[in-house]
């Protein structure tokens, strides 16, 4: 019998929990040719969610759980995840029910036509605002034109992933992770669920802006390079504009017989350039900052404990 690992990273997400239960349990009992297990992943929570999940593994022995020493982020909580799952294929989904797990079957069923990758492609997303809307959609768009590997447009994590989907990623150890990209860079057979994003069950959502632009600024950064080739496209079109000007201004003064008086431009040619250098040594900064936390070789996480009994973190 397949067994097929349910992965859910949590994070102050116990009003959430017994919602999130009651429905993927009423799919997991249905699915009667599969052996289940529905793995949590604790995310350093503030609130009761720990306890929580102790409680329903206490009824439901398919329910395991791997306990964060702290909060380190939903990235690395979906790696964590991967390592400690068992099944032939693992579905990710969030905790608060935006995905739904009714969709679940249906992902099942294409994996057993040979799909390795079931993903579902947002159609609609309720109880978002239009900017959060707006951002994400033109994320996915600036992302796919700085690279050439093609990225699955308008999705999240909740999808199905085959077991060498599961190992590929697993040998993927950077620790500015960026799911997504990972999703699309590992390739094979990939199948698309549209299905219409519900609002949360309950609790209240974990992402603000900034942490949104941040995960937007490790996605492109961890992904591609071509933002430190601006430079190069901007040097030869900036040089070309400069030397065209200095030309004008010196026929300018040849055919008019007046001194030239350029300091005005001369500033705002200086605080043109200023600007450029800062926006770059920025990019640059971004870049050296990866590279100086990738040499540190530190581990991605530290397990506290695992299904009640205390990690410790030997490997």
């Amino acid at each position: 019998m397949k067994k097929i690992t349910i992965l859910v990273p949590a994070y102050n997400e116990e009003e959430s929990l017994p919602f999130l239960y009651e429905r993927v349990s009423k799919i997991m009992n249905e699915q009667k040719d599969y052996e289940f297990e529905l793995l949590f992943v604790n995310d350093g929570s503030k609130d009761n969610t720990l306890n929580e999940i102790k409680k329903l593994r206490e009824q439901d022995k398919r329910i395991c759980y791997v306990d964060f020493s702290r909060n380190f982020g939903k990235e690395i909580g979906m790696i964590a995840g991967l390592d400690y799952a068992t099944g032939d294929c693992v579905i990710i989904m969030d905790a608060d029910l935006q995905d739904p797990p009714e969709l679940i079957p249906e992902m099942i069923k294409l994996w057993e036509q040979g799909y390795d990758d079931v993903y579902a492609k947002r159609r609609s997303r309720a109880g978002e605002t239009w900017l959060k809307k707006f951002t994400s959609k033109m994320y996915y768009r600036v992302l796919q034109s700085l690279t050439k590997v093609e990225i699955q447009k308008d999705t999240g994590d909740f999808r199905l992933l085959d077991k060498r989907c599961v190992n590929a990623l697993k040998k993927m150890r950077e620790t500015g992770r960026c799911s997504k990209s990972m999703f699309s860079w590992i390739g094979y057979n990939k199948k698309e669920i549209m299905y219409d994003r519900d609002p949360r069950i309950a609790g209240k959502t974990k992402w603000n802006y900034k942490k949104l632009v941040d995960l937007a600024i490790d996605g492109i950064t961890s992904f591609t390079t071509s933002p430190l080739r601006i430079s190069t496209f901007l040097s030869i079109p900036t040089f070309l504009a400069l030397f065209v000007y200095f030309i004008y201004v010196i026929a300018k003064a040849c055919v008019t017989h007046t001194a030239i008086q350029a300091f005005q431009a001369i500033i705002l040619l200086i605080l043109f350039f200023s600007g450029i250098q800062i926006v770059l040594i920025g990019i640059m900064g971004e870049y050296l900052g990866r590279i100086f936390n990738e040499s540190k070789h530190r581990p991605l996480y530290l397990v506290n404990e695992y299904n009640g009994k205390k990690e410790m973190n030997e490997k």
